[in-house]
């Protein structure tokens, strides 16, 4: 029965229900012990949690006997069967409205309630003969019948495409905007941008964000992979699930299936360290055609800095006098190193530049330059590179390669006088790791730590060969 019918009920049983004192609380939904108001401020897990729990509507009842008010048993449904917040809450809505409007019928669960059944049924309001009585279930679980079967109405959902495709996209793109460094950004949209290009092309049919499933996205992603890298496939991976997770995360989506779609494995590229020879020859050249190259490896070199790190540096960021050089790292806002003997003596004279120019420049040392981050790492690489080919260096060698080289040659030279725990404790507060695993990982990844010869291991008579024929 509707609720408009149960308004409209003759003056006389208007009267007489609200003279009556009410003897049931309003129905309520438990929710795994959240406030579902607030879930997608909850974390990840919290929601797994609440979702594991079973949620129920719950009521009381007064007691007859005693006029007190009675927890009555829990009303689940069949809910917990569905797995999202959404659709679980959506049931057990339905579910607490039909209770209500029962228990406002007058359902009593302490007394027989065939008067309420022969009327929702719409059975005959008179006596039946007593063999039909006798066939008719207990009015426990008749009254259980009757809440379930107004329940559990055939839910027929409406199609709930979402926010336009690329409206949505926007949407996401412009809080990431807010979010990503300035270098990391650019990367992202451009992911995200061909995933739109993607879509238009091969799926023009889309029109809500909510259509797109995994099986769509995995169709991108190997087309990716056909075209290009599978470490380029697991990038674009990467960035369409953070902007996924920031669609969940605002309730645009209902979850980031993307999380679950695998990783492919790929092989990465590691940059070679010089041998001496090389050394010496590439410091030779760039002394006598780019100095300013050479000082811009000197950095690299000698305060283990990564290419991009130099390319912060401002004139400012210096401090002869207490030798020390403040960088920005991508780990830290600001990182204070000392700057050895051996850089220090290369430098010129600071105090008559502006603080606030850039140590490096296409102009020369200390001169202003208005450009990006990566483009001004991309232009240091791209004039290395000539010095490259000059030498027939390949790929596998590179700016990088020095800091891996120097790191190696630190290493081994102070194994000779220290325990392997001493080195590493020095090389740590040199190399900027935090964690003494990720500088073993990144010995092991150079190659810095080398056996001694051992070929007296496979041939114990070897040396002994070798003194009888000096």
């Amino acid at each position: 029965m509707s609720m408009i019918s149960l308004l409209l009920q003759n003056e006389y049983e208007k009267a007489y229900v609200f003279r009556m004192k009410v003897n049931f609380s309003e129905p309520k939904i438990y929710t795994g012990g959240v406030d579902v108001s607030k879930w997608s401020t909850l974390s990840r897990k919290e929601q797994n949690d609440a979702l594991d729990k079973p949620w129920y509507v719950y009521y009381s009842f007064r007691n007859p006997e005693t006029g007190k008010m009675i927890r009555q048993g829990q009303i689940k449904g069949g809910a917990n069967k569905f797995k999202t917040k959404k659709e679980r809450y959506q049931f057990l809505a339905i579910l607490r409205n039909n209770l209500h409007q029962l228990l406002a019928m007058g359902f009593n669960p302490y007394s027989d309630n065939s008067e309420l059944i022969h009327k929702i049924e719409g059975e005959p309001n008179h006596k039946k003969e007593h063999s039909e009585t006798k066939k008719r279930k207990p009015k426990s679980e008749r009254a259980k019948s009757i809440i379930s079967k107004n329940s559990k109405p055939k839910i027929q959902k409406p199609v709930d495409n979402g926010m336009e495709i690329h409206k949505a996209m926007e949407f996401g793109l412009q809080i990431k905007k807010n979010t990503l460094s300035a270098n990391s950004y650019p990367k992202f949209k451009n992911h995200i941008t061909r995933f739109q290009k993607w879509l238009r092309s091969e799926r023009p049919d889309l029109k809500g964000i909510r259509e797109i499933d995994k099986k769509i996205i995995v169709a991108y992603l190997n087309s990716m992979l056909s075209t290009s890298s599978s470490r380029n496939r697991n990038n674009g991976r990467t960035c369409l699930s953070s902007l996924f997770t920031t669609l969940e995360n605002n309730e645009i989506i209902e979850e980031n299936f993307i999380k679950k779609i695998n990783v492919l494995k790929t092989k990465p590229k590691r940059n070679k360290t010089y041998t001496p020879e090389q050394l010496e020859r590439l410091e030779k050249y760039m002394k006598e055609n780019d100095p300013l190259l050479l000082l811009y490896v000197y950095f690299v070199s000698y305060n283990m800095l990564r290419p991009v790190e130099v390319c912060r540096l401002r004139v400012s960021d210096i401090d002869k006098a207490d030798k020390k050089l403040y960088i920005r790292a991508k780990n830290k806002p600001v990182k204070i190193k000392i700057i050895p003997d051996i850089l220090l003596s290369k430098l010129p004279d600071l105090s008559v530049m502006q603080p606030d120019h850039f140590l490096f420049t296409p102009y020369g040392f200390g001169e202003p330059w208005n450009l990006k981050e990566v483009d001004r790492r991309n232009y240091f690489s791209r004039r290395f590179k000539k010095i490259k080919d000059i030498f027939k260096l390949g790929d596998e060698y590179g700016l990088y390669s020095y800091r891996h080289t120097n790191i190696g040659m630190m290493y081994r030279e102070m194994s000779k006088s220290m325990s392997p725990m001493e080195v590493k404790s020095k090389l740590m507060l040199i190399t900027g790791h935090t964690t003494l695993i990720a500088l073993e990982k990144y010995l092991r990844d150079i190659d810095a730590e080398l056996p001694m010869d051992y070929s007296g291991y496979l041939d114990p008579d070897y040396y002994k060969n070798l003194t009888d024929k000096s």
